[in-house]
């Protein structure tokens, strides 16, 4: 009776608003929401709300002010008023949590996972099973009467995704669980064993949706449920629980290691770093006929993510935000986000909002935030498990933006900022708990090995970033990460030396931490030329001997070859022309300096660019040509001798910046082919497109185009065979999977995932 007469009195609140407001809102709210907020064609409910019960006031005065991306435009109204709608539509979606009903919280929790059986189908704070709905945030998504009814009399209400289903297959026999997310053609069902099952009308004759709920109702004394309540409407997905210590199993990392055909369970594809493909339905000869298969939009752009794919349910991310799909058809199953740092509290890309994917391991998906914590989600639900801050210590110039990399049973991620003023590290956590298992350091303290290569005072923030994805080979038992620029980036008096282990490629031992060997590409490094490219891992026969080989295509315009069990350098030659600090590298790998390399106040013209040669983009290597694929930039910049923004364009209209794709050979690094990117009138050729590529089984080759087109080429020649026009912005790298026998090829395109499919 409490609860029911606590409801109440919310009400009447919400009725007591002074009518004027009440008024306001009906004239500037009610054509899209309605008179009573109930919603309409035009927008979504107001009362009631699962979505709103998240939200501050503030928050919803944010909304309000600035209005939502293609969709409500912003409220041109005095703050005082918006705020006051802001409280009059929070009125109405009043929680459990805020009401707050009395109880014993302690008795309760040890109801839910005792003797009210209530953790053998829901997860809270990541304990459980996600059998049914996750409740670690249930306290701010109902309200006390809906929380009362889904316990006393579940059968009435039915959340969300979780309607009971039976599906009539045409290939004979049925499917029973809950329907999580229907369209008219499609299914997501996930059956009582977890498995998600991906439907399209092509595979069942009929889906019957039964009523009710599957859950008893509850069975408890008055005590009992009054505490059970009071715990669940404290439950807003902020645990301060410690997760038990529990062993990773060694089946969800074997399926990283050695993935089932048609999956992408990790950014690059596989753990080497080299997207190549086994996939071979899509061909020379029948590329031409591939076709978009469905769209996904986001709300950000440029999106930067990989999606990955496993057993036909993809994931893809943005700043703060991951999505998890039905890989055939791009419906979403779930969505998890948290707001995005305010201005000012991070640095770089990850204050723009760059995101580069997720790692899944079994049931676990993980992320980095802009504000650089490591968060786990559970695979079915999307509910939050855990959520660790990387940093040692607060600082607003580190930021994340990798996707992460899960090797046995850490999951692993780097930090950016090296451009403002870091001490960049790796990081490894366990993956069922958070906890840190080792922290890598890129720049060492004072007496520590390497701080000789460090004169001066800029060890204590020396860079090193470390943003990108690594990779990790079972072979040699060696995780390898490439780490960024040393900082101050174009002034070199206070860090004289080689300043390591910046600009390296790192090989760790991934039990402990420990540094095994590194090559650093660009030592005393002042022009911003970090190494995060991607360090790809292949076997090859190179020059007559089967070699374990690490292939970088490094953003200072050499391409490397290392032998990846010890570091051994074994050649590098220049994939661009325009390289002029460098004559040459000597016979251990060190480059050969000119007078271009020193930055001087006035400013120096030097080749490559501030951006690179190459960038962060993905390279591919096909062991059936023997050929590397990079997007390379032929262009140069003014560098000046600054703590802070030491660089200019080079405006040349005689000798204009240029983009190519080029294949190299890795015996020799010579160029065997190149496709001149053109740019779109608006732009110039190197802007927009941080296109990587893909390489497959076939001998195809995918990329984006700097006009805008996604294509497809021979891998052996470089002849266009097929191209899209998506009219993208380019920053994202594409892949490929397949479901049910039939392979598609993905790329973030702007603000969309695109997929596509040759005709069934």
């Amino acid at each position: 009776m409490f609860l029911r007469l606590a409801v109440l009195f919310v009400l009447a609140s919400s009725a007591s608003f002074a009518a004027d407001i009440r008024q306001m809102f009906v004239q500037n709210c009610a054509i899209c929401h309605g008179s009573e907020a109930g919603g309409s064609d035009r927008g979504p409910a107001l009362r009631n709300s699962r979505q709103l019960r998240t939200r501050t006031p503030a928050e919803i005065a944010n909304v309000i002010r600035r209005g939502t991306t293609n969709g409500m435009p912003p409220m041109p109204l005095p703050d005082e008023a918006i705020d006051q709608l802001a409280q009059y539509v929070h009125s109405l979606n009043a929680t459990a949590y805020e009401l707050k009903p009395a109880g014993d919280l302690a008795a309760g929790e040890k109801f839910f996972f005792g003797k009210g059986n209530c953790a053998s189908c829901h997860m809270v704070d990541g304990r459980g099973v996600a059998g049914g709905p996750d409740l670690s945030n249930v306290g701010q998504q109902i309200t006390l009467g809906e929380l009362e009814q889904s316990l006393v009399e579940p059968s009435a209400v039915v959340t969300a995704g979780y309607a009971r289903a039976t599906v009539a297959l045409k290939s004979g026999g049925q499917l029973e669980g809950f329907a999580r997310n229907r369209g008219s053609h499609d299914l997501q069902l996930q059956s009582a064993d977890g498995r998600m099952h991906f439907l399209t009308a092509a595979d069942y004759t009929r889906i019957t949706v039964q009523p009710g709920s599957t859950m008893p109702a509850l069975e408890a004394t008055p005590s009992e449920r009054a505490n059970l309540i009071a715990w669940l409407s404290r439950r807003i997905g902020e645990s301060t629980s410690t997760l038990a210590d529990t062993r990773a199993d060694e089946a969800d990392f074997a399926a990283i290691l050695n993935p089932k055909p048609g999956n992408w369970p990790t950014y690059y594809g596989r753990l080497s770093g080299n997207r190549y493909s086994e996939l071979d339905q899509i061909t020379p000869e029948n590329v031409g006929r591939l076709q978009l298969q469905w769209i996904h939009p986001m709300q950000y752009q440029p999106l930067e993510t990989t999606p990955l794919v496993v057993d036909g349910m993809m994931f893809v991310s943005g700043p703060n935000m991951v999505r998890a799909l039905d890989a055939r058809t791009g419906r979403e199953v779930w969505r998890y986000s948290r707001p995005r740092s305010a201005a000012g509290t991070v640095a770089g890309d990850a204050a723009i909002g760059a995101n580069r994917g997720t790692a899944v391991s079994g049931d676990r998906v993980f992320f980095t935030t802009d504000n650089a914590h490591m968060i786990c989600l559970h695979r079915l639900t999307g509910a939050l498990l855990w959520d660790t801050d990387m940093p040692e210590t607060p600082s607003k110039q580190l930021g994340a933006t990798s996707a992460p990399l899960v090797v046995n049973d850490l999951v692993i991620s780097g930090v950016g900022g090296g451009d403002s003023g870091i001490r960049g590290f790796i990081a490894a956590y366990h993956i069922t708990t958070g906890k840190l298992a080792w922290r890598h350091w890129t720049v060492p303290k004072p007496g520590e090995p390497g701080s000789e290569t460090w004169k001066g005072e800029a060890i204590h923030l020396g860079g090193g970033a470390t943003w990108l994805t690594g990779t990790y080979d079972p072979e040699t038992g060696l995780l390898y990460w490439p780490t960024g620029n040393p900082w101050p980036d174009t002034d070199g008096t206070d860090r004289e030396g080689d300043n390591l282990y910046t600009n390296c490629d790192i090989a760790i031992d991934p039990r402990t931490g420990e540094r095994k060997w590194h090559f650093q590409f660009t030592p005393h490094d002042l022009h911003d030329w970090d190494a995060n490219q991607p360090p790809v891992l292949v076997n090859a026969k190179w020059r007559g001997r089967d070699r374990k080989l690490l292939l970088h295509a490094n953003r200072n315009g050499y391409f490397y070859v290392l032998d990846r069990t010890n570091g051994e350098f074994l050649m590098a030659k220049p994939f661009v022309s325009k390289l002029t600090w460098s004559s040459g590298v000597d016979e251990k790998g060190r480059p050969i300096l000119t007078p271009n390399n020193v930055t001087t106040p006035a400013g120096v013209i030097t080749c490559p660019a501030v951006r690179g040669a190459t960038n962060w983009f993905s390279t591919a290597y096909n062991p059936l040509t023997n050929l590397f694929y990079v997007m390379s930039i032929e262009d140069c910049s003014i560098y000046k001798q600054a703590k802070a923004g030491g660089f200019l364009p080079v405006n040349n209209p005689a000798d204009p910046a240029k983009r190519f794709l080029r294949a190299l050979d890795i015996e020799n690094g010579d160029i065997v082919w190149e496709i001149e990117q053109i740019a779109p009138m608006e732009k110039t050729v190197v802007d927009g497109n941080y296109s990587g590529a893909l390489t497959t089984k076939t001998k195809l080759v995918f990329y984006g185009e700097s006009s805008g087109g996604f294509a497809a080429v021979d891998a052996a020649t470089g002849k266009t065979l097929w191209h899209f026009e998506a009219g993208a912005m380019w920053k994202a790298s594409p892949m490929t999977y397949s479901v049910n026998g039939r392979q598609y090829v993905a790329i973030a395109s702007g603000a969309n995932i695109l997929s596509f499919a040759l005709p069934e």
